[in-house]
């Protein structure tokens, strides 16, 4: 438990300051659709938006959302979103289980009289609570700042839909980080090597969305799992991408503990 402490502890500034920035975000993302929401703007916005490249539509997450509604807009802002809370939860992942070699404290670890499994065990336990802190203020604040621009549209179950499958994400990319910074002999890399893992499938996210002919290749980016415009049509989460998710997590999570158990821990 006192490992668990000590992990809460060092991640409590760094948790402030993502927490912040998530509102930060979710305040100057919904102020914008107070100018969007003018009468003849939105429809104008939309033809706007259907009149650029696909490229552009796929990275800035448009699509076939209706910008005219508010459920449309936070789809769209949903997707930053998504790429703010995987960051964090990605990094967290990597960093909670590599910087005991990178910052040279690995002895601490060496001599508590519990298992390589048990200080494992605790830490993410910390992540996890860590994960859930930023997409619980993230759920708060998505929901108080819709609320202000609904004008009477009953958005709550979709934004708890789309929470809930950003929680999926987040997860699935905290036990990715981990498995990273287990697997491979480089602790000093973790975080970046899980950074441009989380890159390379958004970055898939945006091809399939930019050909529309590669869907069968959804499986291969957590992105396309939960995407906002598949969420809100469906009006429910996938249950084949959630089974898919939680296998990933399986797999993850028993390649942290294997590498981590197997490891030298470099004092």
């Amino acid at each position: 438990m006192n490992i668990f402490w000590r992990e809460m502890k060092a991640q409590r500034k760094s948790l402030i300051i993502w927490c912040v920035g998530m509102v930060f975000l979710l305040i100057a993302g919904m102020s914008k659709y107070a100018t969007l929401s003018v009468p003849g703007e939105s429809q104008t916005l939309n033809e706007l938006m259907a009149d650029m490249p696909k490229s552009l539509q796929a990275i800035f997450g448009v699509g076939s959302l209706d910008l005219s509604t508010i459920s449309g807009y936070y789809g769209v802002l949903f997707l930053y979103i998504a790429m703010m809370a995987t960051i964090h939860a990605g990094m967290l992942g990597a960093t909670i289980i590599a910087k005991e070699e990178r910052d040279k404290t690995a002895e601490f670890l060496l001599v508590k009289p519990i298992t390589r499994s048990k200080m494992l065990t605790s830490k993410l336990a910390a992540a996890l609570v860590g994960v859930v802190i930023l997409n619980g203020v993230t759920s708060i604040g998505s929901l108080m700042a819709v609320q202000s621009y609904s004008n009477g549209e009953d958005v709550n179950q979709d934004i708890m839909l789309l929470m809930g499958g950003l929680f999926m994400l987040q997860l699935l990319f905290m036990l990715l980080g981990s498995a990273v910074a287990s697997l491979l002999k480089l602790p000093k890399r973790a975080a970046g090597l899980t950074s441009g893992l989380l890159l390379l499938t958004f970055f898939i996210s945006v091809v399939i969305d930019i050909s529309g002919n590669l869907d069968a290749l959804k499986f291969l980016t957590p992105f396309k799992y939960f995407d906002a415009k598949s969420v809100l049509e469906a009006g429910s989460l996938s249950m084949g991408y959630m089974l898919l998710s939680l296998a990933l997590m399986v797999l993850a999570l028993v390649g942290t503990y294997v590498g981590y158990n197997k490891r030298d821990l470099k004092v």
